[in-house]
């Protein structure tokens, strides 16, 4: 593979725009290159390197002293990089070319002002960041002088804190200040140390002065002093449990006391590991992000040269070397030391564990997934063909009691249909999303290495495939071969019977089955029910969506409720003949917005924007034109047409404006693409065109609904079921173009890593700093 296809897989999709840009110094030297071409038979310099090069040995193996090779490299140098020092102590740096007038092209001196450019903007980034690791790493730092002090006042309150100290800090010799503000320094002697398997140590330290003896009295003032952090800091409240939201909503205050339990510890520890793993991956990245750098000005300074034959590599990547891209070793040094903590206090001092934890590895792609994929696939066209021919030869659809029974039945499994429909949308997506280097994974907040690829998830949605067009088929084969009405009671309980295996599949406790990706979205989906009082985050609200768009799936696990709960023994009476059915059907179809409607809510107070106080009134205007459509269909009324017809198109309206505006930030003012966006994942522009096109086509087929077209093809629930796969396809769209958005605002901001808060906050200082 060539080190530009490389580079590009190389790179952080979020901080795309601070590497250096080793496409356009290509094409400056591809102009060089042309250039050159067309001088070859006058360039008596390329002509006499060639000749000197018959000459030489064949092996290559002459030896040179460093004094030639030194004289030489002087008298070959063509440039010159200065360097620049400026207020802030940076150091800039710009190259003066020397050849002669002759030999100084145009292009060549352009060529070296974008590569200080570029290394200037690299060197720039890469300061910022590691000021700001550095900066997090003293907050880390006193987080976890909390943290030991609170395992001390837990786990062991009358044992000293010695080896705490001895484990934590990368140093033996220790700083310490005691009551009368004089300082010592000590080292600390562990005599003996035994590990119990609760995590509990007990040992026997000796505090050793720095004048070689033992000191009690010092002992105790430096234990004293190591518990009096706990006088200093509160647990932060970061509302994101029940509990934790109405507490802070009856105290008025983002912050709790410490208690001293065992639970407040482990959710202590809970927190700042997982604090330490994103912020060790934040290392890992700048790490990363630095070695490809000084890479591509290594290989971009070699076509230099190979291009225009001029020596210039060494002299230049001298610079870069002793640049502070090239020189800082701060983000390692950090890295050990994060590694040595984690190790010790969260993984037990096993570092093959806490390895595991920090540098968890990516999912490999395995072959029986795509054969198993293609084999469900074609299970699945083969049962679907199966059960076309058993309708028609049966003539299922003509007899009247048939007909009647493929009525109630066919919502038990339209089920599956629409849930199906919905993960093979999202597989494309995946799979367009990896195309387009949007990184789904950190804007969804997955745990690195569980995520799922659009293999895994086609093979799910064709899994669940077979597992419901089989039982359709069984039980359409056994309902018209039965005869005997004896077992009629028990064929009807197949569909249920799918259900209960379906739900057992996907509550599963076992470590089978995708349990990571399983076990997120029923946290998701917990999150989403119990609205406003989780905090709100992408995946939540996304969630919540796809949920607006899978109404008739959610009636349909209504139907089941009545087929099997009230009446399924009574063929003849429908469901909606049911009052309290009927008021459940408009329920179920407003829960969703509903939830969408308080997650605004959340955020408007804790993100005070009043552009979710917007988001949410559309979703209020949404329920209303859904109350008002779905008692339409129910009592089939003219005045509940025309206030149906007059709502459905205001919120129409409305979404639509908001899916292109706002949710694809599409149509912009201004944008050097005319009403698109500056920034584009999808290269061809017509795309976007066309996609807010059908957006606005599959927003108005919902007035079919209300205004009730005539279809002869279309009889019964297979006009709803048809709208119901066109708005699932509608959001498998907008799916797509509302995380690529998401994705280039974080481009923007240069945010490519999850926010996590700390546990401790340290008030004292917070309140110096307020006065």
């Amino acid at each position: 593979m060539k080190f530009g296809k490389e580079f590009k897989q190389q790179k952080v999709p979020e901080w795309t725009e601070a590497y250096m840009n080793y496409n356009k110094l290509k094409r400056i030297l591809h102009e060089i290159q042309k250039f050159k071409l067309c001088e070859v038979p006058s360039t008596p310099i390329r002509t006499s390197q060639q000749r000197v090069s018959l000459y030489k040995p064949f092996s290559g193996l002459e030896v040179r002293s460093s004094s030639e090779e030194s004289s030489s490299d002087l008298e070959d140098q063509v440039i010159a990089v200065e360097t620049i020092q400026e207020n802030d102590h940076r150091q800039v740096y710009n190259t003066n070319f020397l050849g002669s007038p002759k030999e100084g092209r145009q292009s060549e001196i352009m060529f070296f002002e974008k590569l200080d450019e570029e290394l200037n903007k690299v060197n720039t980034f890469y300061r910022d960041k590691v000021e700001e690791v550095i900066g997090e790493a003293a907050s880390l730092n006193k987080q976890m002088n909390a943290l030991i002090a609170l395992r001390i006042k837990v786990k062991q309150p009358d044992t000293l804190g010695k080896l705490h100290m001895k484990l934590y800090l990368p140093v033996y010799k220790i700083k310490f200040y005691i009551a009368d503000n004089r300082h010592m320094d000590a080292n600390i002697d562990i005599d003996r140390i035994n590990t119990h398997e609760n995590g509990d140590f007990n040992f026997t330290a000796n505090f050793v002065n720095s004048g070689g003896s033992r000191n009690r009295t010092n002992s105790d003032k430096y234990e004293s002093d190591l518990l009096d952090v706990l006088d200093r800091v509160r647990i932060n409240n970061t509302l994101e449990s029940p509990m934790s939201t109405i507490r802070s909503v009856l105290n008025d205050s983002k912050d709790r006391d410490l208690c001293f339990k065992q639970e407040e510890l482990k959710e202590v520890e809970g927190r700042l590991k997982v604090v330490f793993i994103e912020f060790y991956r934040k290392l890992h990245l700048l790490k990363h992000y630095s070695f490809v750098n000084l890479m591509a000005f290594s290989k971009i300074m070699k076509k230099y040269e190979k291009v225009a034959l001029r020596r210039a590599a060494r002299s230049y990547m001298k610079i870069v070397d002793d640049s502070y891209i090239g020189s800082s070793d701060e983000v390692a040094l950090i890295m050990d030391r994060v590694e040595g903590t984690f190790v010790k206090y969260f993984a037990r001092s096993n570092r093959r564990q806490g390895m595991k934890l920090l540098r968890p590895k990516r999912r490999k792609e395995k072959h029986r997934i795509t054969f198993f994929s293609g084999f469900f696939s074609g299970c699945s066209i083969a049962l679907l063909i199966a059960i076309i021919f058993l309708i028609q030869a049966r003539s299922v659809m003509t007899t009247k009691e048939h007909t009647m029974y493929v009525e109630n039945v066919f919502p038990l499994y339209s089920l599956y249909a629409y849930i199906i429909l919905h993960m093979l949308l999202y597989a494309a997506n995946i799979y367009f999303w990896r195309r387009c280097r949007i990184n789904y994974p950190f804007i969804f907040g997955f745990k690195q290495g569980t995520e799922l690829s659009y293999q895994d998830v086609f093979l799910i949605s064709m899994g669940l495939s077979v597992l419901a067009l089989g039982t359709f088929l069984v039980h359409l084969h056994m309902k018209l071969e039965s005869v005997n009405s004896v077992y009629t009671k028990h064929i009807e309980l197949v569909p249920l019977g799918l259900l209960i295996v379906f739900v057992a599949i996907f509550f599963c406790p076992l470590n089978i089955l995708y349990k990571s990706s399983r076990f997120f979205l029923v946290r998701c989906l917990l999150h989403c029910i119990c609205a406003p009082l989780y905090t709100v985050s992408l995946a939540d609200f996304f969630l919540a969506d796809q949920l607006t768009s899978q109404i008739q799936a959610i009636r349909c696990l209504e139907f089941y409720i009545c087929y099997y709960g009230m009446r399924w023994y009574e063929k003849e009476q429908k469901c909606h003949n049911l009052a309290l059915y009927n008021v459940f059907y408009i329920i179920v179809a407003v829960i969703p917005y509903w939830i969408r409607f308080l997650q605004c809510v959340r955020r408007l107070f804790e993100e005070k924007e009043w552009v979710h106080l917007y988001n949410g009134s559309r979703y209020f205007l949404t329920i209303i034109a859904v109350v008002i459509r779905t008692a339409f269909e129910l009592k089939m009324d003219k005045t509940w047409k025309v206030l149906a017809l007059l709502c459905s198109i205001a919120a129409i309206l409305f979404n639509t404006y908001w899916d292109i505006v706002m949710d694809w930030g599409l149509l912009q003012r201004n944008s050097k693409n005319r009403f698109l966006r500056d920034k584009l994942a999808v290269s061809r522009k017509f795309v976007y065109f066309v996609v807010m096109v059908l957006d606005v086509i599959l927003r108005l087929a919902w007035l079919q609904l209300v205004l009730k077209f005539n279809i002869r093809i279309l009889k019964g629930t297979a006009i709803s079921s048809l709208f119901s796969c066109l708005e699932i396809i509608r959001r498998g769209v907008w799916m797509f173009f509302r995380l690529e958005n998401e994705h280039l605002n974080n481009v923007g901001k240069y945010r490519a890593f999850k926010s996590v808060p700390l546990p401790f906050s340290y008030y004292e200082e917070d309140d110096d700093k307020g006065n």
